[in-house]
């Protein structure tokens, strides 16, 4: 079986590097920053003016900070583990301690190219049918399943209830740990395709710019294997396994 790339995520896997998605300064939010080392606990920087979510921060974003009143306090690609409206988590120990924000202090968000930033928070959705010829193409077939974190109702441009991958490994990189890919079917018919979609809206016509990767679906030998292809409305469905692997070399 293979795996059908759209156009749009070949194009960002090809030339998309990492770049700045939010640069945040007290100046620019006009409320105040502070960064706040929790012991035990994640680190934070806090804004009491919550206004982190619209600024445009999420969960898997890495963050950098210049212009710290203390030097160790300058951060350089610490991984957000949590994002809400007035606080920004990370790994415990990255601070030297807390302190408000010093005037010219920035705090930059920056997201790569990678497979795992490009499908973050995204959702894998089952239809009937056969599979379109491209993952450029419109869909056919009747959606039968959106598999989100949880069941967890998916918002595109929201993070909350979106997939996310783990650290890739040996050419590969899977399902996040710890998470639950699972959906509640809405209509009963047979499992014909999949169609993984990032994070941006995708209302699944055709479009050469949004990043997709399509995959027929069976029993066996599919690039999805599923204990049975009949999808029954309103049973909740969990999908146990799911990696990507890059190939060794191209060609045959």
């Amino acid at each position: 079986m293979t795996l059908k790339l759209s156009t749009g995520l070949r194009n960002k896997l090809l030339g998309m590097q990492a770049q700045p998605v939010v640069v945040w300064t007290e100046a620019i939010s006009g409320s105040n920053l502070a960064y706040s080392d929790n012991g035990a606990s994640p680190d934070t920087i806090t804004d009491d003016g919550s206004g982190f979510i619209t600024a445009g921060f999420a969960p898997g974003m890495k963050i950098y900070t210049y212009g710290s009143t203390t030097p160790g306090n300058d951060l350089n690609g610490v991984t957000l583990t949590a994002v809400v409206a007035g606080t920004l988590s990370f790994a415990t120990g990255s601070l030297a301690g807390s302190e408000g924000f010093a005037a010219d202090t920035v705090l930059v968000a920056c997201e790569g190219g990678s497979l795992k930033d490009i499908f973050r928070d995204g959702a894998l959705k089952i239809y009937s049918g056969s599979q379109p010829a491209e993952a450029d193409d419109a869909i056919s077939g009747t959606l039968l399943i959106t598999i989100t974190e949880s069941a967890g109702t998916f918002a595109a441009g929201a993070f909350a209830n979106g997939l996310e991958f783990g650290d890739a490994a040996s050419g590969a990189i899977a399902k996040a740990s710890g998470e639950t890919w699972q959906g509640v079917a809405t209509a009963s018919g047979t499992a014909g395709y999949f169609r993984l979609c990032a994070n941006p809206t995708d209302v699944g016509a055709e479009s050469t710019t949004l990043p997709r990767i399509d995959g027929l679906i069976g029993t066996s030998g599919a690039d999805l294997n599923l204990s049975s292809t009949s999808i029954v409305s309103g049973q909740t469905y969990t999908i146990d396994t799911f990696s990507l692997t890059l190939p060794e070399y191209y060609g045959a």
